[in-house]
């Protein structure tokens, strides 16, 4: 699911330190926004931020030095126009760029078809990499997924599994070894490019965990800051499985790795079975280190099977 607004007034206000802007027409529209329309115009948040063109419409409209002469440097007739014309691209916003001064006649046209504009010193190649970044990840796909994510070992790890197995029990140990939560049973991901998913954690329940007989616990306020994480992205998933399931639907060595599809991206999946007496712990972040090697480029089982090859050879 995408969301599917994103007002004028609240991207202003985003960025408001950041690109040190103003605004200077069009704020009776201060809840203008990007709405379905525009996200169908565009293949991703990123492709609605451009300059001054006349192709793709419904775009926040970057315009610099030569944007702002193109629309001037003409005769009156042809320069009004060119700033007409801006409306039938429907644009969320107008932003003006490296200090350039609003055209009178764009002003106007601006109060009158309630156009927010904005005006910056910024570079327009600066503006357009800040929001491009901003709306990518606000139209990202997303879903949800039951499980912890953790911080371990400096890797986005999202710890799922057959119900009753101890999931945030094993969350619980996992952090007193140092490493950090990020969000307990309820996990928003975020499909933030073409191979990156985001996991963060939904407000109601930052910071929190819940273990079976002991009650919700506020790890910040338990551990410390350094326990908590605001968001990872997910290189791992660790599943948990009862001794039965591993050995009905599961291969003891898999020739390939493992992999889970999570908002069309692939990601590395390991099962681990648990019994009464092993150290979950210690066998998730042993996966962890082995899953950084291989994320080198180092893959032991490979490695194994040349090293029987050449035996057998021999």
């Amino acid at each position: 699911m995408k969301p599917t607004v994103v007002s004028a007034d609240v991207m202003f206000e985003a960025f408001r330190g950041l690109l040190r802007w103003e605004w200077v027409a069009g704020l009776g529209a201060s809840e203008r926004r990007f709405d379905e329309v525009a996200v169908r115009a565009a293949t991703s948040g990123a492709d609605l931020v451009g300059y001054l063109n006349y192709i793709h419409p419904y775009r926040v409209q970057i315009m610099g030095t030569r944007e702002v002469a193109y629309l001037t440097s003409a005769t009156p007739e042809d320069c009004a126009r060119r700033i007409a014309r801006i409306v039938t691209l429907e644009p969320p916003v107008l932003i003006l760029a490296d200090g350039q001064a609003a055209p009178d006649a764009l002003l106007s046209m601006c109060e009158r078809a309630q156009i927010p504009m904005f005006s910056t010193q910024e570079s327009a190649a600066f503006v357009i990499d800040v929001l491009r970044a901003y709306l990518a990840k606000h139209f990202a796909d997303r879903t949800s997924m039951h499980g912890v994510f953790m911080d371990i070992l400096g890797l986005g790890v999202m710890i799922t599994g057959e119900s009753g197995l101890g999931k945030s029990e094993l969350g619980l140990e996992l952090i007193s070894r140092g490493n950090g939560l990020v969000a307990d049973d309820a996990v928003d991901l975020f499909r933030i490019n073409q191979t990156t998913i985001e996991g963060r954690c939904p407000e109601l329940l930052q910071n929190l965990l819940e273990v079976r007989g002991i009650g919700l616990l506020d790890i910040r306020g338990i551990f410390g800051e350094t326990a908590v994480r605001r968001k990872m992205r997910l290189k791992l998933i660790v599943h948990l499985v009862r001794k039965e399931t591993m050995e009905r639907e599961y291969e003891r060595l898999p020739y390939e790795p493992l992999t889970q599809d999570v908002l069309g991206v692939p990601v590395r999946k390991v099962i681990i079975q648990v019994v009464a007496g092993r150290n979950i712990a210690v066998l998730v972040e042993a996966a962890v280190r082995n899953t950084i090697l291989q994320l080198r480029g180092i893959d032991t089982y490979q490695e194994f099977v040349e090293r029987h090859r050449k035996a057998m050879e021999e």
